[in-house]
């Protein structure tokens, strides 16, 4: 508590943000597309353009202008050096940083920076994770230039966006897929808006994140060995206030915070991360900030950026970033709400509904394809979100349940009803046309505001956008879009199919075999809609009467990677390769034994080491006052020392428990190791050694509550969960 005390007088008087206003500096640091006008020639600028809208090719003498152009405004923002900056496995970000100073043959300093440089880098691949596609010792990988994504300065360097490949060219990334899935789906929708309007030429995907994150109090943080190594904390019992009264939530956000919150913005306007919105979260000490929605693969990069920029500004402040899904027991977690749509180049949002009867057949089309889609591959998107970390959140009271399910609200449910009931296998009558009786040209215009929000639900309709509020708060979201990407532009492109097949051979118009095809998949999907309450029993029961499935182990999940119709739907589409998504399924086991086994070890030294001793010494103390009674009570000591010898018995049962328990865990933890097979390594530390996390966890909770609160090693949840 000294500690706390000196870290406390040493925070600045910060008042955050500059005095002038957000226009005036947003985007200072970013070389987008205004100052590429400006430092550019124009065939370069126009390469440019064209490589980010249509995705063709930069050539090689226009790239050696662009990186010209790039230097000269870096170098004229401070920047000495420059990285290619790229999103591996890990699921955090990498980058290699190279100056710009060269020595010539004569001696003197130039700054260079060519278009090789600019366009392709070969950092070492070996020790990023492969699954298997690269060798320890086969150290080659590329990184390449993606212009769609603008650069940026941190600091001194200038930091270019890029993929990441192999040598044999197999993704090594997260980017890589997102990208190749971005392409896929702007084809099939496109096409599928063809049937109502001809202008339509690209379609993209948005995406705004909403990002939850704890903050805790670095000298706090520092005496925390389970915070530090593991992200959350493996043992502490509940404060007796916590979020019971809800009083933290969009309460008033406490000084020392908001400067905090003011800085990292400022930090976040200068590199272009237009974040709009921040407030309290439910539990203490937890916050959301959320940007505007923008192009998926550009909201992908800002949000990982947005990670970074949080966990380095929090250290000016003396705070440590959480974004650990679950880093407190009985508390809320934290996700990541990925709200995603799609937009025309016309500058049509596909999921809003239209003043026409055209336009609303157009957005229930999206909207009943996106819904078969999520039915048909309700597995694969609980994979692409599933973690070690976010096992914790999921089917907690405050996360969706680990069944996927899809909240439409009333109004968008009776409207596909009405669909299902009166479009008939036949040739539609007169009277049911789209133009006429079907409902569809009555879609309310504000449905964004008569559409409820299900809270519960895993992936749920807000007005004009879905929301999968799923994903968990430290992900890559790249993964949970790449993958929702795949499976919406394989339904659009199976839609297409069989609409033209209807039209083809059955002869009819295009409007009726669009309901014919949508009635069906309204039927084929029903089962996965669902308006309750996400967090009830009821609702387990109920998804297993539908044949839902409620996979609630993160390793189980991630076979999901492998299924024979995973790997068609991803090959078929060009998106990831049979061999890739088997590394990816790798290192999605190995990364989740890793945790564990981190988790495991340092709970067993802090049980043995911490915990037991202080236990102890606390027992030895009542001893001692009990031998005191004696001689001062010799005939009724037992009466005066009940409470003491029932507490000398309880802490001895805990501390029995503890290492018994731990001892347990680490033979279950060698058993583990010698498994050369991942799936059965994991399966063991899944099922075998995590058990342990928690049946050790309530002993050592209920001695925090026995011990001397002056010689408990550990900050309790009282301290860490409020800030002062």
């Amino acid at each position: 508590f000294k500690a706390l005390e000196k870290a406390l007088n040493r925070i600045p008087n910060y008042t955050g943000v500059q005095n002038s206003r957000i226009s005036e500096f947003f985007a200072e640091n970013v070389f987008d597309i205004k100052k590429m006008k400006q430092y550019l020639s124009e065939d370069a600028y126009e390469s440019v353009i064209q490589a980010i809208d249509e995705g063709i090719k930069i050539d090689r003498k226009i790239s050696d202008q662009v990186a010209s152009g790039m230097k000269t405004w870096a170098i004229e923002r401070g920047a000495t050096h420059y990285t290619h900056w790229f999103q591996p496995l890990t699921g955090e970000t990498a980058e290699k940083h190279d100056s710009f100073f060269k020595l010539s043959g004569d001696g003197s300093a130039l700054e260079v920076f060519s278009g090789s440089n600019l366009v392709q880098q070969e950092p070492d691949a070996s020790s990023f994770p492969s699954g298997g596609i690269r060798n320890t010792f086969e150290a080659r990988g590329y990184t390449a230039w993606d212009p769609s994504s603008p650069a940026f300065i941190v600091e001194n360097t200038l930091c270019i966006p890029t993929i990441f490949v192999s040598y044999t060219g197999e993704a090594l990334d997260y980017k890589t897929p997102l990208l190749r899935s971005i392409s896929n789906i702007d084809k099939t929708a496109t096409e599928v808006c063809k049937y109502f309007d001809k202008n339509v030429t690209k379609v993209h995907t948005t995406l705004g994140c909403e990002q939850e994150y704890f903050l805790v109090d670095v000298a706090l943080y520092q005496v925390r060995p389970d915070l530090i190594l593991s992200g959350r904390t493996l043992m502490g019992h509940t404060s007796a206030k916590d979020q019971q009264l809800e009083d933290h939530y969009f309460g008033s956000i406490p000084e020392r915070v908001l400067n905090y919150m003011k800085d990292f913005e400022t930090e976040c306007y200068k590199l272009g991360i237009p974040v709009i919105t921040r407030h309290n979260e439910v539990a203490p000490n937890q916050f959301e900030c959320a940007p505007m929605f923008e192009e998926t693969n550009i909201a992908v990069d800002h949000n990982q950026l947005l990670m970074d920029i949080m966990k380095k500004v929090a250290h000016r402040h003396n705070f440590e970033v959480l974004l650990h899904e679950k880093p407190y027991k009985g508390v809320n977690g934290s996700g990541k709400h990925n709200n995603w749509s799609l937009r025309t180049n016309t500058g049509k949002n596909l999921l809003s509904s239209g003043k026409t009867p055209k336009t609303n057949l157009q957005f229930l089309t999206f909207l009943i394809n996106i819904v078969k889609a999520v039915h048909d591959h309700a597995d694969l998107l609980r994979a692409s979100i599933s973690s070690a970390g976010n096992e914790h959140r999921l089917g907690a009271n405050e996360a969706p349940p680990a069944i996927i399910s899809i909240f439409l609200g009333a109004q968008l449910n009776a409207i596909l009803n009405e669909i299902e009931s009166r479009v008939t296998d036949t040739k539609m009558k007169t009277e049911d046309k789209t133009e006429l009786k079907l409902d569809i040209g009555r879609i309310p215009e504000i449905l964004l505001d008569n559409t409820d929000r299900n809270r519960t639900s895993p992936f749920a309709f807000t007005g004009n956008r879905f929301e999968f509020r799923a994903v968990g708060s430290s992900a890559n979201v790249s993964a949970p879009m790449l993958t929702l990407n795949t499976v919406v532009a394989n339904q659009l492109n199976l839609f297409k199919k069989e609409v033209d097949e209807l039209v083809e051979t059955k002869g009819l118009k295009t409007d009726e075999a669009i309901l014919k095809v949508l009635r069906k998949y309204i039927i084929d999907s029903k089962k996965i809609r669902y308006e309750g309450n996400g967090y009830s029993d009821d609702w387990k029961e109920e998804a297993l009467k539908r044949g839902l499935t409620n996979v609630t182990e993160a390793v189980d999940s991630f076979k999901a990677f492998i299924s024979e119709s995973t790997i068609a739907l991803f090959e078929e589409n060009n998106v990831l390769t049979k061999r890739e998504l088997e590394a990816r399924y790798e290192i999605k086991l190995e990364t989740f034994v890793k945790k564990i086994q981190i988790e495991s070890r340092v709970f067993g030294d802090l049980a043995t080491n911490h915990i037991i001793p202080i236990a102890i010494r606390y027992q030895n103390l009542l001893i001692e006052n009990i031998k005191g009674l004696k001689e001062c009570f010799p005939n009724d000591w037992e009466s005066f020392a009940k409470t003491q010898l029932e507490n000398i018995k309880e802490i001895s049962l805990h501390i029995s428990s503890v290492q018994r328990m731990v001892d347990e865990m680490i033979e279950a933890r060698k058993k583990a190791n010698r498994e050369d097979h991942i799936e059965e390594k994991a399966s063991i530390y899944s099922k075998e050694v995590k058990p342990y996390l928690e049946n050790i966890r309530y002993h050592i909770d209920k001695l925090e509550l026995i011990v001397d609160d002056e010689i408990w090693p550990l900050p309790k949840y009282r301290e860490l969960l409020f800030v002062r």
